[in-house]
């Protein structure tokens, strides 16, 4: 069976509207925020509750228990289905 890249079958973060929830779909960034990432609990299949995006600044996200702001550059490199 093909696989579909991340890119073309998923949204970054920073793109989903408040109110939403979405699931983790895969991190393309660098080892050093790829492993910042994880450690918050970013991990595939986690969910992800947009609590506030106004299209530009940081993100408010809930992630477990946890409320997270997350830097736009940050949010841009989550992919997200």
């Amino acid at each position: 069976m093909k696989q579909t890249p991340l890119h073309i079958a998923c949204t970054d973060l920073s793109s989903i509207a408040p109110g939403r929830r979405v699931r983790i779909a895969g991190v393309q960034a660098g080892n050093n925020l790829q492993g910042r990432l994880l450690a918050m609990g970013f991990v595939k299949e986690a969910e992800v509750n947009i609590i506030l995006n106004h299209g530009q600044g940081p993100l408010l996200v809930g992630l477990g228990d946890s409320r997270i702001t997350l830097g736009r550059g940050m949010a841009k490199k989550i992919l997200v289905r």
